[in-house]
This record gives C-alpha cells, sequence and structure tokens, in this order.
C-alpha cells in the first residue's frame, strides 16, 4: 500500500455546508471499492478546501480513487507521500 496525498478544491456549489460534509461518508464506501481507503480529511483554510489522506494498493488505484471523487464535484491535486523515517533511509542510501 502506498499513501497519497489530495489537496482539494470544491468546484461544484454545494447548498450548505451540511450538503457538501455528507458526502464523505459516500466517497468513503465509494473507493473501498477501488482498493483504496480515506483515511483522514481535514478542512483546510487557503488556496484549497479541503487535505485528503488515502491508502491505495498501487498507482492505478490512487488514479481511480482521484477519478472518483472528481465525480463529487471535487479538483484534486494528488500526490505520493511518504513518512519521514523512509525518506531518511532514502537518504541515507545516497
Amino acid at each position: 500500500m502506498s499513501t497519497y496525498a489530495s489537496l482539494v478544491t470544491v468546484e461544484r456549489d454545494y447548498q450548505n455546508v451540511q450538503e457538501l460534509a455528507s458526502i464523505w461518508g459516500d466517497v468513503r464506501n465509494e473507493l473501498e471499492t477501488h482498493s483504496a481507503t480515506l483515511e483522514s480529511t481535514y478542512a483546510i483554510l487557503g488556496e484549497y478546501d479541503f487535505l485528503l489522506v488515502i491508502d491505495a494498493e498501487d498507482r492505478d488505484a490512487a488514479y481511480q480513487a482521484s477519478l472518483c471523487i472528481e465525480r463529487y464535484g471535487l479538483d484534486m491535486q494528488t500526490m505520493e507521500i511518504i513518512p519521514m523515517e523512509d525518506f531518511a533511509t532514502l537518504v541515507d542510501d545516497l
């Protein structure tokens, strides 16, 4: 499994914040059909509206998860992330 961070911008007009908040359960369920899980979600201030942390079986599953979430009117910028202890191992190997 690999971990991905997605910076999300809301592109669709939702009637209210409660309607927008209600989509996360549907998103979680749908991601499971694509070998991915939504590990955590954060509302953020600034250029983006949300930060999602997704575990996916592989890169293809991450792509499928991103496309799935974008159907809810969310524009995503997704990138693979690794824990700092794994990064430190990569640096040590240089």
